[in-house]
């Protein structure tokens, strides 16, 4: 396997992402948004998750495709985000039809970061606008790093950031990550090696040699549950069913656990959507799906690798400020 050319999500052909965030608020909100509308699954696996619309991302459901996905900051006030997406695509004349209306289908997953530092002292909520411009900004190619949901999120004990990588399977099909990194777990050691580091590629994020990674601490005793969580999207052109995506957001998780220690803790909302464009069929549905899922979670991964490496300090020092240098 390699990374497709952006090495980013959008190495699945027909998505996009577009990424906004308030300065001052410290804080901001991700979409993907899909061409035509895609099957996506979800699969949760912390503690503590924030979500709107993914009841209906179940097999035995009526809708079968969703129009975008939608990662934010901001608790349950993010989940608005969403409304400002659907708002969007509402007036574009997207979303499933209902007699003469279109109503969009947004899912959409949040993460704490309100202890962060930032002016969150509002009247009116403002991740509505902050997913409607995420909405217009949506392209093929987007930063990495402190922007959209990452722009204020957090590890144990460095910045997260928003993170995203891709890889092409022998076979052809692509798959992609992207994730909000805000953990409560870390992200390195006490020397800076990912632990993600076994699956990097081409120095994404330093190539730093692995040498032995020394995992062993403890997590800090003041976390209050809900403070945390980590969210993520894999996607991939394969022709998948609701059932089979669902399958592809369980494997992903597997990447979380290799590069977030502890992860899926009950103080974190971690969480994993898959989305799958159908451009393509799996020329083996059982071996070729099993390498699917081992890709997903390769990639998920190094994308929470890159989304800590890429991350400017804000309320924490970033990976770049503490171990850059050496």
């Amino acid at each position: 396997m390699r990374p497709g050319p952006r090495n980013l999500i959008t190495d699945v052909a027909g998505m996009r992402v577009g990424n906004a965030h308030d300065v001052a608020l410290r804080s901001g909100s991700t979409v993907l948004l899909g061409d035509v509308p895609f099957v996506a699954g979800v699969h949760v696996m912390g503690g503590a998750p924030g979500t709107r619309e993914t009841d209906l991302l179940a097999p035995d459901k009526l809708v079968q495709e969703v129009d975008a996905l939608v990662l934010s900051g901001g608790s349950a006030f993010g989940l608005d985000a969403a409304s400002g997406v659907a708002d969007g695509l509402r007036a574009a004349g997207r979303g499933f039809a209902v007699g003469e209306q279109r109503v969009p289908i947004v899912p959409a997953a949040i993460l704490f970061d309100l202890l962060n530092g930032g002016d969150k002292v509002w009247d009116r909520n403002p991740y509505a606008p902050l997913g409607r411009a995420a909405l217009e900004g949506a392209a093929v190619e987007f930063d990495l790093g402190s922007v959209g949901a990452g722009f204020g999120a957090t590890t144990m004990d460095l910045a997260g950031g928003l993170g995203s990588a891709s890889l092409v399977l022998d076979c052809g099909i692509t798959v992609g990550a992207l994730v909000a990194v805000n953990a409560l777990g870390r992200v390195c050691d006490d020397d800076g090696r990912f632990f993600a580091a076994p699956w990097e590629i081409e120095g994404e994020f330093g190539g730093h040699d692995v040498g032995r990674l020394s995992p062993t601490w403890e997590p800090y005793g003041d976390t209050t549950p809900g403070q945390s969580t980590t969210i993520a999207i894999v996607a991939t052109d394969a022709v998948l069913t609701q059932a089979q995506a669902t399958r592809l957001a369980v494997a992903a998780h597997d990447g979380m656990a290799r590069a977030i220690l502890p992860s899926h803790t009950p103080m974190d909302g971690d969480l994993v959507f898959a989305a799958a464009t159908g451009a393509r069929d799996l020329p083996d549905s059982v071996w070729d799906g099993l390498r699917l899922g081992h890709a997903a979670a390769a990639c998920l991964s190094r994308a929470i690798a890159r989304g800590a490496f890429t991350a400017r300090s804000a309320a924490l020092s970033s990976w770049q400020e503490r171990f850059g240098t050496r």
